[in-house]
């Protein structure tokens, strides 16, 4: 049987890994896989998640199973963080914990497939490498359509709306709900706007991919976009990660909302979501939505998290500032949110970073932003004016 197998390509990001530890060299900077890293370059347990951590090394008194749904009051805890105070959307939603945001992407993928195999998803690209991916291995239908000039760094608009536009009714449309993987770029909200009325007035589903929720302005405005579109369309579907937001990124905690105005799909969908959880994973891991669920039960470890999660929001921004301010050319990188911002560049510019400069990132030009301290920038801005990236 496994002799009909092929090779699969390596993940360049893990040859990055490897290939960054084994420099000597003490300049070296990386920016290449994306985790948030501090002032001292670690990528570290939260102060809040160290807390909860040690309450349920005390109170745990129990490791059976928590059924397919998971824990059901981290999903309930989470939602005010997502949709807001409001009971707006409560009678409306049904969520299911996930390993991960790619598992909740898994699920609502396959979700898709079972309720209409013949929708078809549109992807504005660039976008993280593993979306495509994720919904082919569901047997989706997959449209591309571009979503960003990386030489001008400025959304290709007229592209994203026609693309909406000729979409047929009950296609499938993912968003990033906040600091966009790879590029940086979100949508203004008058652009959102208008994506919204688009995907009412043509009967489009969005699948939200909320993954960084906290690390571009704030938890309350990096949901302004999920809510406003939430408010206006009949249906939704919303991946949740808190691998970044709460640093558990080993621990692999997600979730996945599904929103309808119709309340008689709630139970069905619920009940599909369920049994496509059941058959993928079983059972999701309880630690790190324990994890969650014991800080947002509690407001002291809660306004610590918060804290905390502001500070490094400003971390990150102060970063991009800080190479913004270096070079002309990349006062672009302030305006744009998240970890990351992606340079046009070709692989064989990627790799001369490296090899001539120790300056580390992704051979698409995709930089990890929290990767760099602010004393960075100027060698960073020498090694791409060297390479030609920069006038």
């Amino acid at each position: 049987m496994f002799e009909k197998l092929n090779n699969r390509p390596a993940d360049s990001l893990l040859a990055l890994i490897k290939a960054f530890q084994v420099d000597e060299r003490s300049g070296k900077i990386d920016l290449g896989v994306g985790v948030y890293r501090d002032a001292m370059g670690r990528t570290p347990v939260m102060r809040a998640v160290k807390a909860a951590e040690q309450f349920l090394l005390e109170t745990q008194d129990s490791k059976k199973y928590l059924g397919p749904e998971g824990d059901l009051q981290f999903v309930r805890l989470l939602q005010p963080i997502i949709f807001g105070k409001s009971p707006t959307f409560d009678h409306r939603l049904v969520g299911i914990q996930t390993p991960g945001g790619s598992g909740a992407l898994r699920l609502g993928a396959e979700l898709i497939q079972t309720a209409n195999p013949s929708a078809k998803v549109l992807l504005g690209t660039p976008s993280w490498p593993n979306h495509a991916p994720i919904f082919a291995s569901a047997r989706l239908a997959v449209k591309d359509y571009a979503f960003v000039d990386l030489t001008s760094q400025q959304v290709k608009f007229e592209s994203v709306v026609d693309a909406l536009s000729s979409a047929a009714e009950g296609d499938v449309v993912l968003l990033h709900g906040c600091c966009h993987n790879p590029t940086g770029i979100d949508f203004t909200m008058e652009q959102w706007r208008q994506i919204t009325g688009l995907l009412v007035a043509h009967g489009l589903v969005p699948f939200i991919d909320l993954a960084y929720q906290g690390l571009g302005d704030g938890l309350e405005q990096d949901a302004a976009p999920t809510r406003m579109i939430l408010d206006a369309v009949d249906e939704a579907l919303i991946a949740y990660s808190c691998d970044k937001n709460f640093g558990l990124y080993r621990e692999r905690v997600g979730a996945l909302y599904l929103m309808t105005r119709n309340v008689d799909d709630i139970g069905k969908a619920e009940s599909n979501m369920a049994a496509l959880a059941r058959v993928n994973w079983s059972m999701p891991p309880d630690h790190g939505a324990a994890i969650v669920r014991t800080i947002l039960e509690s407001p002291e470890m809660s306004a610590m998290w918060r804290a905390e999660l502001e500070e490094m929001c400003e971390r990150v921004n102060g970063n991009r500032a800080a190479l913004a301010a270096a070079a002309a050319d990349l006062a672009f990188i302030s305006r744009q949110r998240g970890l990351f911002s992606n340079l046009s560049m070709s692989k064989e510019t990627a790799a001369a970073l490296r090899a001539k400069h120790g300056i580390y990132m992704a051979d698409s030009g995709r930089m990890n932003l929290a990767g760099m301290q602010p004393a960075d920038a100027g060698a960073i801005v020498t090694a791409l004016r060297a390479e030609g990236c920069l006038k």
